[in-house]
């Protein structure tokens, strides 16, 4: 792949809208383009038996059933509201 150039850096931080100095894009030309060297050597890998995964690790449901039960009654709900009416909270409109 093609060295990334300090143009290229200018041109992408201008559209993020992003202040860089001359030093910042030589730094970040450098680092982007050894990044990308180095993600090209995964290309040179044999993966012919190598199934595709999305994650690593064997992953199962952890999260409880889903079963009703009883919490709160609605007496006690509304026990602490500041204000009530035909047992329901009532609050402040915010529509006009």
């Amino acid at each position: 792949m093609s060295k990334i150039s300090k143009d290229q850096v200018k041109h992408v931080a201008d559209l993020a809208r992003l202040a860089i100095s001359e030093e910042e894009a030589e730094k970040y030309s450098e680092q982007l383009s050894a990044i990308i060297d180095f993600s090209e050597q995964l290309n040179e890998l044999d993966t012919t038996n190598v199934e595709p995964t999305t994650h690593v690790l064997d992953m199962k449901n952890v999260m409880r059933a889903d079963e009703p039960k009883e919490w709160i009654s609605k007496e006690d709900a509304l026990k602490n509201a500041p204000d009530q009416k035909d047992g329901q909270f009532r609050v402040p409109s915010i529509l006009d």
